[in-house]
């Protein structure tokens, strides 16, 4: 995924011009509050999620 800075208003122009649909998906779903919830509920102590939880939200964490 592209890194890009969300808080200034230049880099947001390009991102909308040039950016990957996961990175806006990403954005989106990092932000939601009910994900945040889930998420933190689901993380094992190794920080490892089941697939449940990646099916019901739509991601696959990658190292």
């Amino acid at each position: 995924m592209s890194e890009f800075d969300w808080r200034s208003p230049g880099a947001y122009q390009r991102a909308i011009k040039s950016g990957e649909v996961a990175d806006f998906a990403w954005e989106s779903l990092r932000r939601s509050p009910n994900y945040r919830i889930a998420y933190r509920d689901a993380r094992s102590k190794e920080g490892q999620v089941t697939s449940e939880f990646r099916r019901r939200w739509g991601v696959c964490f990658r190292a």
